[in-house]
């Protein structure tokens, strides 16, 4: 069973755990500061493939194989998935799951899909309907760039305010079987809109949606930022993230020493030339599967607020000249005791 609790999170009665995961990046994301974490780095973003959308499909693929294997499950034990990607119709992912045979929920929260997928997960586990659920997203920087920017080719000069969209995958099986991991709740973002139209500053755009359901879930669970070892958004960058913290700062919450984001520590803004930093449904998945559950496990991280943010956009609201909506999904992940 499950608590409603506030306006919009859930206390999870009987809390669902992160069994296991694994996650692939690519050439350029070893290269950064958490190269030597992941467990597969390409050594040519196509991945064996002829175009930028299966080598991205063909990283889903391996995420989720892989994470099934660690949990010791076949894939005819996952009763659902929860995955989504950042093209047009999920073809990412659903071209890079069809060979699973796995009842398949595809979902678009942009770059936050990390934490709807997780929170779907849990939901649906914590309720008692399904014994095993995937969680798995995905992005990769040609891809990305081709569908909302410019195609590689054209060589554009990109602005500093420009994050740069991963190239990964992460894939976690969320179970009613006790692991080092569990989530004990989730935030569900709303849509957030503050007139943001430059789709070269996502960090902007997304910021207030981040600092919307950060603020939601220290609301709905009567808590402090001091009650979280770490709080941690999704690819706000250096930009987003700076305007999140004085956001929050104007509703009374100081963030300052919690905050990590995950776009500002896989790529090195001084060796690797991506401006503002990280972006992407890859980035704050690679993160989350390679480096913060490491974190948990060796103890340094305790309880942590998982806050994936995603600019609601697309190029036909874009050339309409449409604003850029953000939303932004949290979720508890707590470690066990051994």
């Amino acid at each position: 069973m499950s608590g409603i609790l506030g306006k919009q999170s859930i206390q999870f009665e009987n809390p669902p755990y992160i069994l296991a995961t694994a996650n692939i990046v690519g050439k350029k994301e070893g290269e950064g500061p958490l190269g030597a974490l992941f467990d597969v780095v390409g050594d040519d973003d196509l991945f064996g493939e002829e175009t930028w959308e299966e080598a991205e499909s063909a990283m889903q693929k391996n995420a989720a194989t892989w994470a099934i294997n660690n949990a010791k499950l076949t894939k005819e034990q996952i009763r659902y998935i929860f995955a989504g990607d950042l093209l047009g119709q999920n073809i990412a992912t659903s071209f890079g799951l069809l060979d699973l045979d796995i009842p398949l929920f595809g979902l678009f929260g942009a770059c936050s899909t990390a934490g709807e997928s997780l929170s779907l997960a849990a939901m649906a586990v914590s309720a008692g309907y399904a014994d095993y659920a995937l969680a798995v997203t995905s992005s990769h920087f040609a891809s990305a760039e081709k569908q909302f920017r410019y195609p590689l080719e054209y060589g554009n000069q990109r602005p500093l305010s420009a994050s740069w969209t991963v190239t990964g995958s992460a894939a976690f099986v969320v179970s009613n079987q006790k692991s080092q991991f569990r989530i004990t709740g989730i935030t569900t973002g709303k849509i957030v809109d503050f007139g943001v139209k430059d789709s070269m500053n996502m960090g902007a755009a997304m910021a207030p949606a981040a600092c919307d359901t950060i603020y939601q879930n220290f609301m709905d669970f009567n808590l402090q930022p001091t009650d979280y070892d770490k709080i941690v958004t999704g690819d706000l960058g250096y930009v987003g993230s700076d305007i999140l913290i004085d956001l929050l700062k104007k509703k009374g919450f100081d963030i300052t020493n919690q905050h990590m984001d995950c776009g500002k520590v896989i790529f090195d803004q001084n060796t690797q030339d991506t401006h503002a930093g990280g972006s992407g449904c890859g980035c704050s998945a690679t993160t989350l599967s390679a480096y913060l559950l490491k974190e948990m496990e060796k103890g340094n991280i305790k309880k942590m607020l998982f806050v994936p943010t995603g600019a609601l956009l697309s190029t036909v609201s874009f050339n309409e000249g449409q604003s850029v909506p953000g939303i932004a999904h949290a979720v508890v992940i707590e470690s066990c005791d051994k």
